[in-house]
């Protein structure tokens, strides 16, 4: 199982909205009981690629107030998707309806981080017992 946490680089600080992340890092899951997670890489997300604005601490309250009609905005969560195709789960912080959609085409699961880690392996192991 392969599990996405955003993150803001390879520090591996987990970065407040999935949608605005300017990477993810990946992780595969071992172990039954006694769950381990090994990191595979950090990939940059495709979205963000060419923004000249990123959005970083302050990312958190960022709405995506994109509708169905924005195709070209739709598109982009689109390729934000696919380039984590592979995993099972997104860890959000935070995440619009778009982002949301766009995993689901995939297959991705998203699950909410609510805690106060901001490392992505702590995060993991938080919710370790929520991974099936």
């Amino acid at each position: 199982m392969k599990i996405a946490v955003p993150v803001v680089d390879d520090t591996l600080k987990m970065a407040g909205n999935a949608g605005h992340t300017p990477y993810f890092a990946v992780f595969t899951l071992t172990g039954g009981m006694f769950k381990s997670f090994i990191l595979e890489g950090v990939r940059p997300n495709p979205k963000v690629a060419n923004d000249d604005h990123h959005h970083h601490d302050h990312d958190d309250h960022h709405t995506c107030d994109h509708d169905e009609g924005d195709i070209e905005h739709i598109k982009a969560h689109d390729t934000m998707a696919q380039a984590i195709h592979d995993c099972n789960y997104l860890v959000v912080k935070m995440a619009c309806k778009n982002t949301a959609k766009s995993m689901s085409q995939v297959g991705i699961k998203l699950k909410k981080y609510n805690g106060t880690h901001s490392n992505a392996q702590e995060i993991l192991k938080e919710l370790s017992a929520q991974f099936v």
